[in-house]
């Protein structure tokens, strides 16, 4: 009986545009952020930052740099991890040429070169689409993973990037903690401007791309603005993304950091996530993180040790059943499963 919005009168036009319309969800939404912002940093360990949390948040917003692009837009693809790959290199040599850098605006020239990639090689989908649009995204996942391997400039001659340390107005981010707090604000704003993206004219003329181009192009949607931005955009995050990944979590990297599992990884998200949904990509990079975790910790809690190759194994085995469960039963993903939860919540206790 709690979730309810009777009462709940909206007077205003702010009102009615609210992201949280329901006075529950703002509350639940601010509670979540002070345990993010306040809570974990008390309990949390070592280990939980970098093996679960600053991970777990990367991975979120590559998801939603994807989900824009195919979940919104409709255009399939297939080279996340190349233009994460993008970002981490373009942010390395950025701090090379220029050391004295805002870790800001350093990733946000990061993006903003994956960005001009993404749009690069999404030139083809104004002619193709669908399964052969997501080739030409192959295509470019294995030509950038060429290109940083075979071209040692990116890496200064080096076998591995090693990013220097993080130094924000003369504060060094040298704890895990600090740097998932850095990451968590990051995130934070990147979602919040994703779901406002979505909520307008932009995101709108993407679904209308998304469920039927010709009638988008007849209504007068430019297809060629259209779709460019769409991949503009959704490479921007997945460049910051790869840049906070070789900063913010690994600080040294090599280029298989973001060959095609890495891609393939991200789409697994979305689509266990939810399609078509920020929240989604949350719920879709929280699931894949904690399951290798729960496969290597779980067994051995129960008695029941397994080594690491048969957690490999079985992990690829409940990702693929999980995959093609959702593609048949509830193609939205765990957002819409969500969804449906609240909504049995506000019938509750009535079964229609």
């Amino acid at each position: 009986m709690l979730y309810r919005e009777a009462g709940q009168f909206k007077t205003t036009y702010a009102a009615d545009q609210a992201i949280f319309p329901i006075l529950q969800d703002r509350l639940g939404t601010i509670a979540i952020l002070v345990v993010a912002f306040v809570g974990v940093p008390l309990v949390a360990t070592e280990y939980v930052y970098t093996g679960l949390l600053i991970p777990f948040l990367v991975l979120s917003l590559a998801a939603i740099g994807l989900n824009l692009l195919v979940g919104y837009c409709g255009q399939l693809s297939l080279g996340t991890g190349a233009f994460m790959a993008v970002g981490a290199y373009a942010a390395y040599k950025l701090i090379t040429f220029f050391p004295f850098l805002n870790i800001f605006v350093l990733f946000a020239l990061a993006g903003g070169i994956a960005a001009l990639v993404g749009v690069l090689f999404g030139v083809p989908s104004l002619r193709i689409k669908g399964f052969y649009l997501a080739v030409a995204t192959l295509a470019a996942q294995f030509f950038i993973d060429w290109l940083f391997i075979r071209i040692k400039w990116f890496t200064n001659d080096q076998v591995n990037a090693v990013a220097p340390e993080t130094v924000i107005f003369g504060h060094r981010f040298g704890t895990a903690a600090e740097r998932y707090l850095l990451a968590l604000v990051i995130v934070v704003v990147m979602a919040l401007i994703a779901k406002n993206l979505v909520r307008g004219r932009i995101g709108r003329a993407w679904m209308a791309v998304r469920d039927m181009d010709i009638a988008a192009e007849i209504i007068g949607i430019p297809l060629l603005r259209t779709k460019l931005l769409a991949f503009a955009v959704s490479s921007f995050y997945c460049g910051v993304a790869g840049a906070m990944w070789g900063f913010l979590h690994l600080g040294a990297w090599e280029p298989l950091t973001f060959d095609i599992n890495r891609s393939f990884q991200v789409l697994f998200m979305v689509i266990i996530g939810g399609l078509g949904s920020i929240l989604g990509c949350f719920l879709g990079a929280a699931f894949i993180s904690i399951v290798p975790i729960l496969l290597n910790q779980v067994p051995a809690a129960i008695g029941v040790p397994i080594d690491t190759a048969l957690g490999q194994h079985l992990e690829f085995m409940i990702f693929g059943a999980l995959i093609i469960f959702f593609l048949i039963a509830e193609p939205h993903g765990l957002a819409r499963l969500w969804q449906v939860g609240k909504e049995k919540l506000r019938l509750w206790p009535f079964p229609h």
